[in-house]
């Protein structure tokens, strides 16, 4: 049986993980840290582009077939119906991926950002004895002012997320979108979930938001971050004070543009709306 295909995508440390590690509970699905796919798509339309020798030797629909036999290749092993991706680059990659999977929705997870390079500034901090792979050179490790600057450039791990979802909000298949706040989604997983299930159209499931298991030890290690995707067994809200000095929390705390997509079709799952919100929030009643 060839299994469907949705994608996971948004912010980095806002709750892709946990997404995953909940939505691995129901046995019709598999869900996963970061794959390699986006990154091997690219490779191969990289090789068949204009300007290559293979460029002239492989048509329009043989790219597609490679590309989505990429994608049944690398999961050829998995039996299960549905089948989650997760990768920050897909709400980047809208056009190819629409094309190849047209039902295919992405959960697009978010946080605001300030929280985002507070936890990332934690797991630098929590690996002191670690030069981690965040970093280029001793310049940009140097402080916490240099290591948030180049976290949030346009092609580093929180600006390039960050671009990219922006893009994909206001692009031609925001509709495909849905929106998942972190904060909410610790505080009311239960309700989010159902409605997670609807905008999928999946028959709803019984997770166990007190028993929720992953780490990846292997994949964190390589990174220099130990325990960067273990996530705490009981889903619930974990206050607390930031590490960043206040004009670097100030700084990014004004970047959530999800707050206000009146101009954008995506959906957004969200605390119940003031009268007159935008039709294509999912709301939760206070």
């Amino acid at each position: 049986m060839t299994p469907r295909f949705h994608f996971i995508s948004g912010l980095p440390r806002s709750g892709s993980t946990l997404t995953s590690a909940i939505l691995r509970q129901n046995p019709r699905f598999h869900a996963g840290i970061s794959s390699p796919l986006a990154g091997l798509a690219d490779g191969i339309i990289a090789q068949v582009s204009a300007g290559t020798e293979m460029s002239t030797m492989v048509n329009e629909e043989q790219r597609a077939r490679l590309l989505r036999g990429l994608f049944d290749a690398y999961y050829a092993d998995r039996d299960e119906a549905l089948i989650f991706d997760t990768n920050r680059a897909w709400t980047a990659k809208l056009a190819m991926l629409m094309r190849l999977f047209p039902e295919a929705r992405v959960i697009c997870c978010v946080r605001d950002v300030a929280w985002v390079m507070d936890s990332l500034e934690r797991q630098y901090r929590n690996n002191a004895f670690e030069h981690t792979r965040l970093f280029n050179n001793p310049a940009e490790r140097s402080t916490v002012y240099t290591r948030l600057e180049a976290l949030a450039g346009a092609n580093r791990l929180v600006g390039y997320a960050w671009h990219a979802l922006r893009e994909a909000c206001y692009g031609e298949f925001a509709e495909r979108l849905v929106i998942v706040d972190y904060d909410l989604l610790t505080q009311r997983p239960a309700e989010v979930f159902q409605l997670l299930y609807q905008f999928i159209g999946e028959e709803p499931f019984a997770h166990d938001f007190a028993a929720v298991e992953f780490d990846a030890p292997a994949f964190d290690a390589q990174l220099g971050l130990d325990g960067l995707h273990r996530v705490h067994r009981s889903v619930a809200p974990r206050p607390r004070q930031t590490v960043l000095p206040p004009d670097l929390f100030k700084r990014y705390s004004n970047m959530a543009f999800w707050r206000d997509l009146t101009d954008s079709r995506a959906f957004r799952i969200v605390a119940q709306q003031p009268e007159g919100a935008p039709p294509q929030s999912q709301e939760l009643p206070h």
